[in-house]
């Protein structure tokens, strides 16, 4: 294999690959994501960037390729399958560890696609990060905010299995006499209605904390004898998320410019009497799982289970992308507005991030991570990278 992919290598330098059939262009209605191929040299700054990273990241994601990745026409048909990405995944764990080779792969096995919906190719890029809080195992003294374990009386349905124009869309509820129903949104929960099932498994001390880490997915559990532990999601209750930034900056609280995970975090903590009612406007509750066999240097896993890289990682919706492809993000530094370039891998999901052209970019942990997740809200244009229909041949 290491000699065929010499070979490839080699053929590709010199400009003597045989010449690429024509990627397919959807068109797309209003509303809808179009794909658009384009070449390489149209990613601004490709050549800049640090492809071995992003190959490290891909690597992880092979491990993980399920049968169904998601994603919508295109996207799906040429990457929506564990199947599609084989090739590329073989390929990979050929190529050696340096920004040349892990470019020339990318190059070689994968085609990249312009990425708008409704015909705009601007999108909306955020951040999230892996917080670190201060809990104990049992309730007491400070430690008063339990973090809660999935119920048991929680339920998934896919409703794809009901109809095909339901495909893709599922629901959360809990039996209620002979019918489904809605699950118990957050301000229900907060009031006690599943306190019976005595889930808490870890307390902390601060309300505005687990509110936090219920947005970013997981997080670092400071325990008061040292140790340290690590919770990721274990599920939700199937509410819509409801950003209550935009509740405090429809209300006059927050100046839109000014809204940012850390002015979210002041006003809530400048306003005890009044923080749990605005918290209670985002109806959608995480439900979390203590993590274990991680190192501390690793990153959580993603919805696909591969361990998320800071700046290497996103989460996406797959109505429109799959799971395990990677994307090219042209977007702006929240801290010092320089360009934000790089190739990272779809590996994760989240509740707020909806449409085409929209991801949520892996900071990581720690102070830096928490200051560029906080603030990451950048317009820009995001390029999808597929499988080569003729990679396996």
């Amino acid at each position: 294999m290491k000699t065929v992919w010499a070979a490839l290598m080699v053929l590709a330098v010199a400009g003597c690959v045989a010449p690429q059939p024509s990627p397919p262009t959807p068109r797309a209605g209003p509303g809808e994501m179009s794909l658009a191929p384009v070449g390489f040299n149209a990613l601004p700054g490709w050549s800049d960037d640090h492809q071995a990273a992003a190959l490290a990241a891909f690597r992880a994601s092979c491990a993980h390729m399920a049968a169904a990745l998601g994603g919508t026409g295109v996207a799906a048909q040429l990457g929506g399958t564990s199947a599609a990405w084989q090739p590329a995944c073989t390929a990979a764990a050929q190529v050696a560890d340096d920004d040349a080779a892990a470019r020339a792969f990318f190059e070689s096995m994968l085609q990249p696609y312009a990425i708008a919906q409704g015909g705009d190719a601007q999108g909306l890029f955020t951040g999230y990060y892996e917080p670190e809080v201060h809990g104990a195992r049992v309730e007491g003294g400070p430690y008063q905010t339990g973090l809660l374990a999935k119920p048991s009386d929680i339920l998934s349905v896919d409703l794809g299995a009901f109809s095909d124009d339901l495909k893709g869309k599922h629901v959360s509820g809990r039996v209620q006499g002979h019918a489904l129903v809605p699950y118990y949104t957050r301000a229900e929960i907060a009031a006690g209605a599943i306190r019976s099932q005595r889930l808490e498994f870890l307390w902390l001390d601060n309300p505005i904390d687990a509110f936090f880490l219920e947005i970013q997915g997981s997080g670092r559990v400071a325990l008061p004898d040292g140790r340290v532990l690590r919770v990721t999601y274990a599920g939700q209750n199937g509410r819509p998320y409801v950003a209550i930034g935009r509740v405090l900056m429809d209300r006059g609280e927050i100046a839109r410019e000014q809204v940012s995970l850390q002015s979210i975090r002041a006003w809530l903590t400048a306003h005890p009497d009044q923080a749990q009612a605005v918290m209670n406007q985002n109806p959608s509750f995480v439900f979390f799982r203590e993590l274990t066999g991680t190192r501390q240097d690793e990153g959580p896993p993603g919805a696909m289970g591969a361990q998320l890289t800071p700046g290497r990682s996103l989460a996406i919706d797959r109505a429109f992308l799959p799971l395990g492809a990677p994307l090219f993000i042209d977007t702006t530094d929240p801290l010092d507005g320089t360009p934000w370039r790089h190739l990272a891998v779809a590996q994760d999901l989240g509740g707020a991030i909806k449409g085409a052209v929209r991801a949520d970019i892996f900071f990581g942990w720690g102070t830096d991570a928490e200051a560029h997740a906080g603030k990451m809200r950048g317009k820009g244009r995001a390029f999808v990278l597929l499988p080569r229909q003729d990679a396996a041949h």
